[in-house]
C-alpha cells in the first residue's frame, strides 16, 4: 500500500471517529413520573427560616418538574392546613392514603428545607441585612397507597442574599418581590433537586 493511500485511509478513519463521537442521544430521565399521570405536591416545610422561602422553593420545583415531564401536578398547599382538612395530625401512612383518596393521586412530592450558616454582612440591629446563607433541601416522591418512598433527592446551596430580616439569628424571607430577592438561590436549589426528572443528552 502506498504512503499516499495510507494517509488517505487514516484521514477517513479519523473523520469517521469524529462523526461518531459528535452524535448525541437523548437519555430518558432516571425518574419517569408520567406513568402516574397525576401527582400531588405539598408545599415544602422550612426549618430555621420564616417568610416565603418554602413557598418560593415549591413553586420553582413545580416549574422544573412540569417543564421536564408531561404530567398533571396538583398543588395541595401547606402541610399543616392539608392535614387539618383531612383530620390528621402528622404525615404518616394513614394521612397519605387519605390524600390519595381525597385528591385521586397515586403519589405525592414532599419536601423539606433547612437554613444554616447565616453570615450577615450588616449589623443585626439593621432592619434589612445582606447575608450568606446555606439552604439544604430534601425531596421525596411517596406512594399514597403504601406510604413508601419511590424516589428521594437532596441538594445543598450557599449564596449571598439581601432583603433579609434577622430575628434571633433566624432569617425572615419576606420581600415585595421574592423571586428577585431570593430567586437565584432557590432556583439553583430546585434545579439540583430535579436533576433526576429531566432527560439528558449524552
Amino acid at each position: 500500500m502506498s504512503s499516499r493511500r495510507l494517509i488517505a485511509l487514516l484521514f477517513i478513519a479519523a473523520f469517521s471517529a469524529l462523526g461518531c463521537a459528535s452524535k448525541r442521544v437523548l437519555v430518558a430521565p432516571f425518574l419517569d413520573v408520567t406513568p402516574y399521570g397525576r401527582v400531588g405536591l405539598v408545599t415544602f416545610t422550612a426549618e430555621n427560616a420564616k417568610g416565603e422561602l418554602n413557598t418560593l422553593a415549591t413553586e420553582y420545583f413545580a416549574e422544573q418538574v412540569l417543564a421536564a415531564q408531561a404530567i398533571e401536578l396538583l398543588e395541595l398547599g401547606e402541610q399543616g392546613q392539608l392535614l387539618a382538612e383531612l383530620g390528621m395530625n402528622r404525615m404518616d401512612v394513614e394521612a397519605l392514603r387519605a390524600i390519595g383518596e381525597a385528591y385521586d393521586v397515586p403519589a405525592v412530592f414532599l419536601g423539606d428545607l433547612n437554613v444554616s450558616g447565616v453570615e450577615p454582612r450588616a449589623s443585626l440591629s439593621a432592619l434589612r441585612v445582606e447575608a450568606t446563607i446555606t439552604v439544604q433541601g430534601a425531596v421525596r416522591l411517596v406512594s399514597t397507597e403504601s406510604g413508601g418512598s419511590i424516589w428521594r433527592e437532596s441538594a445543598r446551596i450557599s449564596d449571598r442574599v439581601g432583603h433579609l430580616t434577622l430575628t434571633g439569628g433566624i432569617p425572615d424571607f419576606s420581600a415585595e418581590d421574592p423571586r428577585k430577592a431570593y430567586g437565584p438561590l432557590v432556583e439553583a436549589l430546585a434545579y439540583q433537586l430535579t436533576m433526576d426528572v429531566r432527560p439528558t443528552w449524552r
